[in-house]
């Protein structure tokens, strides 16, 4: 189920809103250019820890690995990626859309077992 077009469709999108919910989240802690400074910096530095630590022939990415790491750690680093924009999505006041977020995010990791124990196996 991991590696479901759906599933990736889905997982494509909560990448996407993460990465939007960091760069607000810095554009509304910052001021003048640290607010570009903080929104930028934090969404290249995420997109940087998204794609350069992978496992090699990870079905549900490109199969690449920049970075080779374990699977553990990959699947605690997508875990804290989308941990942290719940938590930013909180501290926004965006309540009703943390429930949202979080709750999709639980789905994906539920439809994504067999990826998770392959993981778990490298």
């Amino acid at each position: 189920m991991g590696s479901n077009p759906i599933n990736l469709i889905l997982r494509f999108l909560l990448e996407l809103a993460a990465l939007y919910t960091f760069g607000l989240w810095g554009w509304r802690h910052g001021e003048g250019w640290t607010r570009v400074a903080l929104a930028m910096g934090l969404v290249l530095l995420m997109v940087a820890l998204w794609g350069v630590f992978n496992v090699p022939g990870d079905p549900s990415r490109s199969g690449g690995a920049p970075v080779i790491i374990p699977g553990l750690l990959r699947l605690l680093i997508e875990l804290l990626f989308f941990a942290l924009a719940s938590w930013a999505l909180l501290n926004l006041g965006y309540n009703n859309l943390w429930w949202i977020f979080a709750t999709l995010v639980g789905v994906h990791y539920l439809l994504s077992y067999d990826r998770i124990q392959w993981l778990l196996k490298n």
